[in-house]
């Protein structure tokens, strides 16, 4: 049965949960600068969205403001990086270690937010067996025999277009609930695995296409 956390979460809408980790990111800077207490104008000004969103999004994590005051700094940092799961540490392995594969495994950054990248797997013989910021590269046939010593439960998809789908099913087959899909392939997974797209390609065809419309 899910805790009274992983229900929350689970009826929180995802524009909400896109835009916690905006606020996350304000709060960690006026901390920084020893600010005490924050209103939602005062993160709505910061963010550039409407100051009654910013309360709406915050009645579904676990504090309330004072009226006339705010939210302390300290407290909703804290309960917000509990809510994303931001301080409880997620083991995830990356298949592709390729420029961008190579470039997660080196970003501490991720770490910062719980994510643990804890091995790599690329079918180069070149690269299997080396080690990248201390991160070994293994064979995806390893996969299934390593997943379980691993204890990661997060793919990272890195890998070309044309192998996504059959790296997916690897990672899938050896356990793998959740996967982090960086290629511009939109692969299928069963409704139990959580997905999620960060197609760079994509992103950068909004700007392109905004662009044009601008000039």
């Amino acid at each position: 049965m899910l805790d009274e956390k992983q229900k929350i979460i689970q009826k929180t809408p995802e524009p909400t949960l896109r835009r916690l980790p905006w606020y996350l990111a304000f709060l960690k800077i006026m901390k920084t600068k020893g600010t005490v207490v924050v209103s939602s104008t005062q993160i709505a000004n910061a963010i550039g969205i409407d100051a009654s969103q910013v309360a709406k999004d915050l009645s579904y994590v676990d504090i309330i403001g004072k009226t006339r005051v705010g939210y302390d700094v300290a407290e909703l940092l804290d309960v917000l990086e509990a809510f994303l799961g931001f301080n409880t540490r997620h083991r995830a392995i990356i298949f592709g270690a390729g420029s961008l594969g190579k470039a997660l495994i080196l970003d501490s950054g991720l770490s910062k937010y719980g994510l643990e990248v804890v091995a790599g797997f690329d079918v180069r013989n070149e690269l299997v067996g080396t080690a990248i910021n201390g991160i070994t590269i293994y064979h995806p046939s390893q996969c299934a025999d390593l997943r379980g010593k691993l204890k990661a439960e997060i793919g990272i998809l890195t890998v070309p277009a044309d192998k996504a789908q059959e790296v997916t099913d690897v990672m899938m087959e050896s356990g793998i609930k959740a996967i982090w899909n960086f290629t511009p392939f939109r692969v299928k997974v069963p409704e139990n695995i959580v997905l999620q797209d960060t197609s760079l390609f994509s992103h950068l065809a909004v700007i392109f296409n905004s662009l044009n419309q601008n000039n």
